[in-house]
């Protein structure tokens, strides 16, 4: 048995129960008796309604010319559809010469996710010493496919753990497209009324690459107003695009954030600092922050000890 062939016939009988890793393309290459090498090139994975090709070039390397050559490919489950004949008759190969074609095909709507075969009946007839015509030779070969559903479209956000009262806080977003171009890609952030963004909520992009983030960076400004207690603030990010068969999508990733009191020391996203209610921008130098008068954050202790009591005789 040629070794080349060992993957191909281990796909065949163990391609139900291992995942195959994704790629765009594969190459498979097959020597026959007589020098005779075969190289086919498919997609290892493809998706449902959409289009793909194969290409399949042979080359006669040997001494001795061979005749009666064909292809005949099939589909055992129906799940491509040919777009060109699945029959290729060669009537000889002379030494060095080739041929090469493509093949065209389709993935049906109905085809289910998981591993296709396409199985190759390849057939040559070797002339021995250029005049005696030897019994042809038949091989078959499996090329394997996977079909996925749809286009894998991605929303990652980076967020805050919580947030507080009278702060601005950095909202990432991400958006990555792992198997097509997205045209007239547009991203919406929807928040509640009481929160704020400096800059816009709203992005815009004619043309997303495949495999190439979309990044936003916003900062989102909280309610001046403290709060007594904790709750979640919804968060959402909505997504639409024409995909790659001009057919108009729609994608949303839900982020609930957690807006809770502010304590008396916080540190803001930015390096900024608050003490109580005195706030010390992340720009103001040691000298200064050490400079404070320490009866101003005194005067803070105090007040809050004072409020606690209060809280605690009404009570």
């Amino acid at each position: 048995m040629n070794m080349k062939l060992l993957p191909i016939l281990f796909l065949i009988f163990f391609g139900s129960t291992i995942s195959v890793p994704l790629s765009y393309a594969e190459t498979l290459t097959q020597t026959f008796d007589g020098g005779m090498d075969l190289e086919i090139t498919y997609p290892e994975s493809v998706m449902i309604s959409r289009a793909f090709s194969i290409s399949i070039h042979l080359e006669n390397n040997g001494w001795e010319n061979k005749q009666d050559i064909s292809f005949v490919i099939s589909n055992p489950d129906s799940a491509f559809k040919s777009l060109s004949d699945e029959t290729i008759r060669i009537e000889q190969l002379t030494t060095t010469s080739s041929f090469g074609t493509t093949l065209d095909y389709e993935v049906l709507k109905n085809a289910s996710e998981g591993i296709h075969f396409l199985n190759i009946s390849y057939s040559q007839v070797l002339v021995s010493n250029n005049v005696d015509p030897m019994p042809a030779t038949i091989t078959t070969i499996a090329l394997p496919i996977v079909v996925l559903k749809e286009p894998i479209v991605k929303i990652q956000t980076t967020t805050p753990e919580s947030i507080f009262s009278n702060t601005e806080f950095s909202f990432e977003v991400s958006i990555i497209s792992e198997d097509i171009e997205l045209k007239d890609l547009t991203v919406q952030i929807i928040v509640p009324q009481d929160i704020e963004f400096r800059g816009d909520t709203s992005y815009k992009i004619s043309l997303l690459e495949r495999g190439t983030p979309f990044n936003i960076k916003a900062e989102m400004i909280t309610p001046i107003a403290n709060i007594s207690t904790e709750h979640t603030i919804p968060v959402k990010v909505v997504v639409s695009y024409s995909d790659d068969l001009g057919n108009e999508k729609s994608d949303s990733s839900s982020v609930p954030l957690l807006l809770r009191p502010k304590t008396f020391l916080e540190i803001t996203n930015d390096g900024g600092i608050w003490v109580g209610d005195f706030f010390i921008a992340p720009y103001v130098s040691i000298g200064t922050i050490v400079g404070i008068p320490a009866g101003t954050i005194f005067s803070l202790l105090l007040k809050r000890a004072v409020e606690k009591r209060k809280k605690k005789e009404k009570s």
